[in-house]
């Protein structure tokens, strides 16, 4: 696998459009056309050229390239996050825009909405706009096309989740082990039948939280064949519609794991409804804004984004600075926060 920390030292320098005309045997102009997509090349040329292109790595520089200065640095890093409608991603934002910030350096930020097939291009826009550094909320199974960039000893950081096909450090929650305290937290107070409520099972950290859920289950001899496990719940709409389902079904839970804050939202909005928030149990993975302040209050597994997001931008920055040490992932620990409605016993 390709490392952060390879033998030689310093930046290798990016391969120039002058580079990419020498193996193809054009002119630079024609090189430009093709990188612009302009009319006016034969498709032998323009293959060639492409051909060229790809077998350097070669990535187009944008405007930002005038942003360069004798350093060859932008002052600029790429941020990519999984969505912005999920507050647990602001906080991290903010964490990583104060420390890039205090060393003059500005923030490109993009949301993925948690769609694999976006993520490459939205790298490849940060790449192609120069960006000295990249911190990267990822959910594509394989990360292998930054290889390139880390043979460029590009710095780059992965939050939240763990990049696959590639070796850098990553910054993350212990997301098995919190999803496990919030199942022994329901199992101590008498719960037998949990419902969890999952995240897109397409995302690691959703396969690590149902993982956690379903070992403790295990470990305090709770057979899972007949425990309503629930994936691919994305937003407050989908959870909202499968507690209700859960609800109205003829063995309805005593107990519910929501594994995202906004399937938290949904299924508290859906308990609201049936007028069962102080009979069904919840605690939920990731802490919610006002949780306290709900009745009962709510009980979760909180991760802490704003660390996150602090060592994700202290890493970066130690790379940027020449820290050439292996990458590694950082983890971050979880807290149980008991509010009260993890608290409440199973009735019959």
């Amino acid at each position: 696998m390709t490392t952060m920390s390879e033998s030689s030292v310093g930046p290798r320098p990016r391969p120039t459009m002058r580079q990419v005309a020498a193996l193809a045997g054009v002119g630079i102009k024609t090189v430009s056309r093709v990188i612009n997509g302009e009319p006016d090349v034969s498709p032998a040329t323009r293959a060639k050229v492409k051909q060229a292109a790809d077998s350097l790595d070669y990535q187009p520089d944008l405007h930002a390239g005038n942003l360069r200065r004798a350093d060859g640095r932008t002052k600029t890093l790429g941020l990519l996050v999984g969505s912005v409608a999920n507050p647990f991603y602001g906080t991290l934002h903010r964490a990583v825009e104060k420390a890039a910030t205090a060393r003059g350096i500005a923030v490109f930020a993009s949301s993925l909405d948690d769609d694999s097939e976006r993520e490459e291009a939205l790298v490849s826009a940060f790449l192609q706009r120069r960006v000295d550094g990249l911190i990267l909320a990822t959910v594509a199974t394989s990360q292998a096309y930054l290889a390139p960039e880390l043979r460029r000893r590009t710095p780059m950081v992965f939050i939240d989740r763990e990049p696959a096909g590639i070796e850098a450090d990553a910054v993350v929650s212990d997301n098995a082990a919190g999803a496990a305290l919030a199942t022994r937290h329901l199992l101590e107070h008498g719960h037998r039948r949990i419902a969890y409520l999952g995240d897109l099972d397409s995302i690691q950290t959703a396969r690590e939280r149902r993982r956690g859920f379903l070992e403790e289950l295990g470990r305090a001899g709770v057979a899972t064949r007949d425990i309503p496990v629930i994936v691919d719940l994305h937003d407050e709409a989908s959870a909202n519609r499968a507690v209700l389902a859960l609800l109205d079904s003829p063995n309805p839970p005593t107990a519910l794991f929501t594994s995202q804050n906004l399937v938290t939202i949904g299924a508290i909005t859906a308990l609201r409804a049936r007028a069962l928030q102080n009979r069904v149990a919840v605690v939920g993975f990731d802490d919610i804004s006002l949780a306290d302040l709900l009745s009962p209050g709510l009980s979760v597994v909180a991760q802490n984004p704003q660390r996150i997001g602090e060592v994700a931008a202290e890493r970066l920055l130690a790379r940027l600075d020449g820290d050439q040490t292996p990458a590694h992932p950082y983890i971050v620990p979880t807290e149980l926060i008991a509010r009260g409605s993890g608290e409440i016993g199973p009735h019959a």
